[in-house]
């Protein structure tokens, strides 16, 4: 009784570790891409979120952190967190300037070891506790990328003032009324990709700033790209303030009528 007892124990106790096992074994890897620009605060946080999460589901990543010479020393803080918890899960590739996201991503790619790649921020606007939502449908679909949406039932945006959610809202139901994209959020930029359709769109991409999002999904649905969404909280940046500006505002006014003449 005592042995059956002990062999009980065992099979319990290895339950988890077999299936983060069958998961690490299925060849998929993850590369999350992190641009950052003044994130020292932020960045300790949402590494370790993102470890946590990926350790407790048991699939394969790394996080390549992608700073623009921030003069806040987050270059200095990535490089502790490096040695925290190793070179092979946080990788560094630091820019001089700051050179915009789209060059960021196109920069992370080239040295992304996975077959997937998640685009998020870095300010925890995006909690990694939905990155396994974003692996489970991806697979259930067969999907060449999954979108965050906040605002499909489930989502939601928190934090925002009143001018900040009628924005989001306005600039997204435009962009619904003129582009036809198929997806409900298309200024969102917390996203799951096969890496080689990454890697295609950003080469068809021309917008820069907060319409390069936009652009992304738009493109995927005149290639043929498969899309699927997952209800998320978007929840407005912890530390430091918004990037989001006037300039921003006319850049993607201007964005949305190249790709409604374009598309």
């Amino acid at each position: 009784e005592a042995h059956l007892q002990q062999d009980s124990r065992k099979s319990m106790s290895g339950r988890k570790p077999i299936a983060k096992e069958k998961r690490a074994q299925s060849g998929d890897k993850y590369s999350v891409l992190l641009p950052t620009y003044e994130e020292r605060e932020n960045l300790p946080l949402i590494v370790w979120l993102l470890v946590k999460h990926f350790e407790e589901s048991g699939y394969s990543y790394e996080i390549i952190i992608i700073d623009d010479n921030s003069p806040d020393g987050t270059l200095e803080v990535a490089k502790e967190l490096q040695k925290l918890y190793g070179e092979e899960k946080i990788v560094l590739r630091p820019r001089k300037a700051k050179l915009g996201l789209g060059t960021a991503y196109i920069h992370g790619i080239k040295h992304a070891s996975g077959n997937f790649v998640l685009l998020m921020d870095a300010d925890l606007s995006h909690h990694p506790k939905f990155i396994p939502e974003f692996i489970k449908k991806q697979k259930e679909g067969n999907y060449d990328i999954i979108s965050g949406t906040r605002y499909d039932v489930g989502g939601g945006v928190y934090g925002w003032d009143l001018r900040r959610k009628l924005i989001s809202r306005g600039a997204n139901f435009l962009a619904q009324f003129l582009l036809r994209p198929g997806a409900s959020d298309l200024t969102g930029s917390f996203r799951l990709y096969r890496k080689e359709v990454l890697q295609d769109l950003i080469s068809r991409c021309v917008s820069k700033g907060y319409v390069f999002q936009m652009e992304m999904i738009v493109r995927a649905r005149q290639v043929g790209y498969s899309v699927g969404e997952v209800p998320i909280s978007f929840v407005d940046r912890v530390y430091g303030e918004s990037k989001l500006g006037g300039t921003e505002i006319v850049s993607y006014a201007k964005g949305l009528l190249y790709l409604f003449a374009t598309t």
